[in-house]
């Protein structure tokens, strides 16, 4: 389907602003909305405490499996549902194990997004924290990374693209170098919906994490966590209840198979139907449409802005090495008193940082249209 020139703001809710703030929540669409409000009368109606509706649960949660799984080409059992990407990162930072001679690699430090740097600093008095030297765009050198691993090497915990510079990493290359010798720990919070052709298998991370609602336009409150079946056996649950486990000779536990070994209590279910479709929605325009449609948004965005007087623009200039990610700022004007006023004449964008840089950044989706960027533009030059 040609997404290119297709305007589909009929399908979400009804707004005068123009939101280019899909790298942190996304829009909804009106159909996801829905399912939400009819999943909600159907599970009262049925009786929230009921046979009837435990296999309507079931069924929804098999569903967002399912259709998580063909998108990351994976089992549905290896996928978690979890309320957020930190979740995730939480699960395999607290629930591997480790020696006081263990080590694990990580990207950049405080280049790094604060979900997937906090986690892993706080194992520093266990274990030894080595860092990937990076360049102006976030990326490391292969050779650096080969050179870090050794035999003491738990995990490499990296991000698949880059929350503040768009970058995304080469993961299929790094897994290759990965493979065999350590455990890898992939956070796909910005490419999961914006980015096409992710398969776990080619990339050989043991997990990956991401949440439902960025660019995969669910509600707060979702996550997925991906676990190789294989994998599971290295990561210790740190939370246990009857959905997870069961006892036995009285006094005895023993963790269930995953995906329910990470699972205690209740999911958030009315979260997991509007996921499930806002993802079968995405599904419907295609990953590869979607894509093209934001690297074509992106790409006129930088063109444009590169036009302005005192512009500053961050991330590779290959379109073909960032996600519709741009950042930018502007000699001469405060970062948050950009973002502010261009949120007052209905232009929604964010502060964010590349380590103690403040930048602005925009991060267009593909229900954004060539004319809102063109007037976003206009609306800058102006200021």
């Amino acid at each position: 389907m040609n997404l290119e020139s297709k305007d589909i703001s009929a399908d979400f809710p009804k707004s005068d602003k123009i939101y280019l703030n899909n790298a942190s929540v996304s829009l909804m669409p009106l159909q996801s909305i829905n399912a939400m409000k009819d999943f909600l009368i159907s599970y009262n109606s049925i009786g929230p405490d009921s046979k009837d509706s435990e296999s309507f649960v079931t069924e929804k949660l098999r569903k967002v499996r399912k259709i998580i799984a063909q998108i990351i080409s994976c089992q549905p059992d290896e996928v978690i549902l979890t309320q957020s990407t930190t979740d995730g990162i939480n699960f395999v930072a607290n629930g591997l194990s480790f020696n006081d001679k263990s080590n694990i690699i990580i990207r950049g430090m405080t280049h790094e997004h604060h979900s997937n740097l906090y986690p892993w600093i706080k194992l520093k008095e266990k274990i030894s924290i080595k860092n990937l030297s990076i360049d102006k765009d976030g990326f490391f050198k292969l050779n650096d990374l080969k050179s870090l691993i050794d035999n003491e090497t738990k995990l490499v915990a990296l991000s698949h693209a880059l929350y503040n510079t768009g970058s995304i990493l080469p993961v299929n290359k790094i897994g290759k170098i990965i493979k065999e010798r350590s455990s890898f720990f992939l956070d796909a919070a910005q490419t999961i919906g914006c980015i096409d052709n992710i398969d776990v298998s080619e990339i050989n991370c043991d997990f990956m994490s991401f949440n439902g609602s960025k660019w995969l336009c669910g509600p707060m409150g979702t996550g997925l966590f991906y676990c190789s079946r294989k994998s599971s056996e290295l990561l210790q649950p740190q939370t246990i209840g009857g959905e997870s486990a069961i006892i036995y000779d009285e006094t005895k536990l023993a963790f269930k198979e995953i995906p329910d070994k990470f699972q205690t209590g209740f999911r958030n279910y009315v979260g997991i139907v509007g996921l499930e479709s806002s993802v079968n929605y995405l599904q419907k325009f295609g990953m590869t449409n979607i894509h093209k449609k934001n690297k074509s948004l992106s790409n006129l965005f930088r063109e444009e802005l590169s036009k302005i007087k005192n512009i500053i623009l961050y991330g590779p200039e290959n379109p073909n090495d960032r996600t519709s990610i741009v950042s930018f700022n502007i000699k001469g004007i405060d970062t948050q008193q950009l973002v502010d006023k261009l949120e007052k004449q209905n232009i929604i964008l964010a502060v964010r940082e590349i380590s103690d840089t403040k930048i602005v950044r925009a991060s267009p989706h593909f229900f954004n249209t060539e004319s809102q960027i063109i007037q976003v533009i206009d609306t800058i030059k102006k200021l």
